[in-house]
């Protein structure tokens, strides 16, 4: 067996993440049948969609980051404004985007949340709870919740 010598680095380099990043895709392309049907077509793209609540004066009350991929909608944010909370904003917001995820086809949604944000809300709307991460961060619980669309 060869011992071979390595350089390691720790500096943050776009240009190296974005070939690892390919490099990976094509090594999980190549193990996985179902990866490798999904590329080159429209579901294979991480698609934006973005909902904003903006009030008469036009600034921001709410909002609901997420992308869409592989059929899946993946929020990444939802904020609602202090005094929008409990009058449905949030429900809004999460229901328009579940819409327009059916338009691009998905078939499910996923989120991540933490304990003292919004695991309650998501259940209300048909979550369901697959994943807990007790002490992410260290004190905090982190849930992620899925849901079927359609």
């Amino acid at each position: 067996m060869v011992c071979r010598m390595f350089r390691i680095e720790t500096e943050v380099d776009k240009d190296r993440r974005a070939l690892l990043r390919a490099r990976l895709r094509d090594t999980n392309t190549a193990a996985s049948p179902v990866l490798a049907a999904l590329r080159g077509t429209p579901g294979a793209r991480e698609t934006p969609l973005h909902v904003w609540a903006l009030d008469d004066a036009g600034q921001l009350s709410g909002g609901l980051v997420a992308h869409t991929w592989a059929g899946w909608l993946h929020i990444t944010h939802l904020w609602v404004d202090t005094p929008h909370r409990g009058t449905g904003l949030g429900t809004r917001l999460l229901t328009e985007a579940e819409h327009l995820a059916l338009h691009r086809a998905c078939t499910a949604a996923r989120v991540e949340t933490w304990d003292f944000q919004a695991p309650a809300f998501y259940r209300k709307q048909g979550y369901g709870i697959v994943c807990e991460i007790p002490d992410y961060p260290p004190g905090v619980t982190e849930y992620t919740l899925t849901k079927k669309l359609g």
